[in-house]
């Protein structure tokens, strides 16, 4: 009996000084990993401050609208960055979401460019679908009516400035489709217009805005007359369609313009001398 407590106190002694040997170990380990961290830390804040990491000019932003690259002034317009300035202060989110402010930006992405230090500006711009004018309140003989342009309009209503754009973009052809009116009258309704005037078979060259209840659209048939923006706008548009089909019944260069406001009794109004309306019901 003896000899085993003496074993078991043995036993315990040399557990007690493994756990020892351990906890140590752990120690040492945990400084050391301490020591690492804290060196590549304090070496990665040293690599951080070194002057090679400063945008120092606005050659240091390349900038590109899908494939083009931007020009100095485009890019001198679209930034607000001051230089000289750390790399690692600047927000690449914060400058994306104050692009995408902008009327004539969709999307952008913003990335550090490390070797050479910059950063990388990807934008999307809006695309253009119609022109908006601003119509001439006063017309004499000399100055026969011209409406100016205002800027450019996207399918979803957005208006642009038509100078800023060009500025992104000076070799653009700009679309065909006028709209004449204040845009405050049209740009709620238009994202639900634009689709019906581009599936239309009938060229549609302008829509004039100017009184919101009675919409003119200036067509290959002639103008036509379609009233109020409504739910029946899409039938408007069908009964239109079928309207290009009467073209071996009458001449439509005597047509003054089609009325549309009734759908279900649409109107054919001639140029001639004491013509009458021609009712139509295609």
């Amino acid at each position: 009996m003896p000899g085993t407590v003496s074993g078991s106190r043995n036993d315990l002694s040399e557990r007690r000084h493994q756990i020892r040997r351990q906890h140590r170990v752990k120690i040492i380990q945990a400084i050391w990993r301490t020591v690492v961290i804290s060196g590549l830390a304090g070496g990665l804040f040293w690599v951080a401050v070194q002057p090679i990491w400063v945008v120092k000019a606005q050659e240091q932003i390349i900038v590109k609208s899908g494939e083009q690259l931007l020009s100095p002034e485009a890019i001198e317009s679209l930034l607000e960055i001051s230089y000289p300035q750390s790399l690692w202060r600047i927000k690449p989110q914060a400058i994306a979401n104050s692009l995408e402010e902008k009327p004539t930006i969709a999307q952008a992405t913003v990335r550090r460019r490390l070797f050479p230090p910059g950063l990388n500006i990807e934008i999307q711009p809006r695309v253009p679908v119609a022109i908006t004018l601003q119509p001439v309140s006063k017309v004499t003989s000399q100055s026969p009516r011209q409406n100016s342009p205002a800027g450019l309009l996207d399918g979803n209503g957005v208006l642009m400035p038509l100078e800023k754009y060009k500025l992104f973009h000076p070799q653009i052809k700009l679309p065909s489709l006028k709209v004449i009116g204040s845009p405050e009258q049209y740009r709620s309704y238009w994202s639900q217009v634009y689709p019906l005037l581009t599936q239309s078979p009938v060229k549609i060259m302008e829509v004039d805005w100017q009184d919101p209840n009675n919409i003119i659209l200036k067509t290959q048939l002639g103008d036509v007359h379609i009233g109020a923006f409504s739910p029946e706008l899409t039938r408007k548009v069908k009964i239109l369609a079928q309207m290009r089909y009467l073209s071996a019944k009458m001449d439509f260069s005597q047509i003054k313009y089609i009325d549309l406001r009734n759908p279900a009794s649409p109107l054919v109004h001639m140029n001639q001398i004491n013509a009458k309306d021609h009712p139509e019901n295609p």
